[in-house]
């Protein structure tokens, strides 16, 4: 167990630490008491710090996969968008903001397609 907790700028003694567990785990219920028992008293840190809340993944520019689709889909034409089209929208935004190597993928082959079709004087529609 760590014992670097903080009181008042001043760190608390191990017996002050294991005071405060004892203190905790004898206000417990027999059910809490029970689960902390089975992983392991020693084991058990009731001063963990909390979780981060769930990370929100951004992009470079530190938009949400939501931000980037609805400015995306924006510009879009009503009779060129459908419920697949938005999906497809979606997993490619999806997949390139989580650096999924499929997504990538399909990326950089549209845009040297798009270049292809550009260089040859080609229409990509």
């Amino acid at each position: 167990m760590d014992n670097s907790y903080l009181k008042n700028d001043c760190e608390f003694t191990a017996s002050e630490i294991e005071e405060r567990k004892k203190v905790i785990f004898d206000c417990m219920s027999e059910r809490g008491r029970k689960q902390i028992l089975k992983k392991g008293y020693e084991d058990w840190d009731p001063f963990m710090a909390p979780k981060d809340p769930i990370d929100i993944r951004t992009d470079k520019t530190q938009r949400t996969t939501q931000d980037l689709v609805r400015m995306f889909l924006r510009r879009c034409p009503a009779d060129k968008y459908s419920n697949a089209y938005g999906q497809g929208v979606f997993d490619m935004c999806h997949g390139i903001i989580n650096n999924d190597d499929r997504f990538l993928a399909m990326f950089e082959f549209s845009q040297w397609y798009a270049e292809l079709l550009k260089a040859e004087g080609c229409s990509n529609e």
